[in-house]
């Protein structure tokens, strides 16, 4: 029997063990710390026309996702360190009580920059809460339940881009945005008290001492972010393709700076030596993040091209999103190397079938057939990026035994989804610019380009497979690696 694996259990494990007495509490931390991201995201999106008509700030409107963004980018790669030098429990909480000191500045603010400071500190918390899921997995689970676990923690994506606008949008409709905000706050709060009693409160005892912090790298890579939020934001083409040209060169020298360094590193010195996949399942989760960033225009296309109300656009944006979670569910069904590699090339092209089915149905004047036509498009390509990542970031889990390694090497996972976010925000942006004057144009031309993105996931699937066959299977954990709070749930079961 496998270190961790209960007796007369399947190994892909069940929904229904996952949910079980002895792994309910975890759970619903780690994937509400997803969550909490995910649905702060987007009701700060749906009620902040309301707080700018009553605080003002206008032109600072946009930069509240840019400092969300860079804060949330820079802890997230603080993730392994936090692990390392406070465990499993006190992380959890020190993202939880962080994300409420910085929604109740942001609920109480009495200007833009007061609230912008709020989303700094909000930033700070959910990028390190999202990493902390895909590391803390490993500590409270056994093997066997990692895919459906991670399936959860993608799918609550989902969930926040359906709960979000809803939340936001009743808090504004009763002219009291703020109290969104609150609910927030009371929520994470609520998530502390539930880790108190249901994680681990050491994730590595016995490790060596961490190393130290990157900061350089943290730099570049933050300034890198920093550049395409700003290029997301600016109305010139030729200033957009300048920053995000910088961009590129300053994350082309974190590459660099990773790859001869003899210091502490953001990512696994194996993403850059010998023939580890971790560079492909960085660079797949990466690509597969990227296309999902096209949803930051959907509304704004039904709005205008559809005639579609705000409440109905809203909805049709949320549509990747839905296709999203029901492809990571459906999928982790999926058992066996040669199942998982199929989906992990179905995935992408899935993508791009629904993304170029997207881009035909633009047309002017369309009728109800057609833009139902436009949500079943986007549902498809939602379902591809689904089905993919879910099996890439459970590949991304298994590559390191060292449990110190496996913190790492889950940090950058979430390290990739965030700069993949923030660049492919910009590279919409970009695109539809480059397809204007009209809109029309520029609909077609983002869902073309992006539809180019999937046939890139494919070749990156494939190359991962090859670098799998000549490097051979990962070697197995050791029992020693099996963090102990799963043995004694499994020994409890068993016994």
């Amino acid at each position: 029997m496998t270190p961790g694996q209960a007796p007369g259990n399947g190994q892909a494990g069940t929904w229904r063990r996952l949910f079980h007495r002895d792994h309910r509490a975890p759970v619903i931390v780690l994937a509400g710390g997803v969550g909490l991201f995910a649905t702060n995201t987007y009701v700060t999106t749906s009620l902040l026309p309301s707080a700018v008509a009553e605080i003002g700030g206008e032109k600072l409107y946009a930069w509240t996702m840019t400092v969300f963004v860079v804060s949330a980018v820079i802890s997230s790669m603080l993730v392994s360190r936090s692990l390392e030098r406070l465990g499993g429990r006190s992380s959890y909480l020190l993202g939880f009580g962080v994300f409420a000191a910085g929604t109740v500045i942001t609920a109480a603010a009495p200007t833009m920059p007061v609230m912008l400071v709020g989303r700094c500190v909000q930033g700070l918390a959910a990028g390190l809460l999202a990493g902390l899921g895909f590391a803390v997995l490993r500590l409270v689970l056994p093997e066997q339940l990692w895919q459906r676990a991670v399936a959860l923690m993608s799918a609550m994506w989902g969930v926040g881009n359906l709960l979000g606008p809803v939340i936001g949008g009743f808090f504004a409709q009763i002219g009291w945005w703020r109290g969104a905000f609150v609910f927030l706050a009371v929520g994470s709060v609520a998530l502390a008290v539930l880790t108190l009693t249901s994680l681990p409160a050491a994730a590595s005892r016995g490790e060596s001492p961490g190393e130290g912090v990157p900061w350089l790298a943290l730099v570049l890579l933050a300034s890198a972010a920093l550049l395409v939020s700003v290029a997301s934001i600016e109305s010139s083409p030729l200033l957009v393709a300048v920053l995000v040209v910088a961009a590129s060169g300053v994350a082309a020298a974190f590459v660099i700076r990773e790859r001869t360094t003899s210091g502490p590193r953001v990512l696994p010195e194996s993403t850059y030596r010998g023939r580890s996949p971790l560079r492909w399942i960085y660079a797949s989760i990466a690509v597969l993040t990227l296309a999902s960033t096209i949803e930051t225009f959907i509304p704004l296309f039904g709005q205008r091209l559809g005639g579609m109300s705000p409440l109905v656009a809203g909805f049709l944006g949320a549509a990747i999103s839905w296709g999203w979670t029901v492809g990571s569910i459906a999928s982790s069904n999926v058992d066996g190397d040669r199942g998982k590699k199929l989906v992990r090339v179905a995935g992408p092209l899935t993508v791009s079938a629904g993304l170029l089915g997207y881009g035909a149905l633009q047309i002017a004047a369309p009728s109800g057939a057609i833009q139902a036509g436009w949500y079943l498009a986007l549902f498809v390509s939602g379902c591809g990026i689904g089905m993919a990542m879910a099996h890439w970031l459970t590949a991304g889990l298994k590559v390191a035994a060292q449990p110190r390694e496996a913190a790492r090497v889950s940090a950058g996972m979430n390290t990739a989804q965030l700069i993949a976010t923030a660049f492919g925000s910009a590279l919409a942006g970009l695109l539809v610019a480059l397809g204007g004057p009209s809109l029309l144009g520029s609909a077609r031309v983002l869902s073309f380009g992006y539809a180019v993105i999937g046939v890139v996931a494919v070749g990156i699937a494939v190359r991962e497979f090859t670098v799998a066959r000549r490097s051979g299977p990962p070697p197995a954990p050791a029992v020693s690696d099996v963090p102990p709070i799963v043995r004694r749930r499994e020994a409890r079961r068993s016994g």
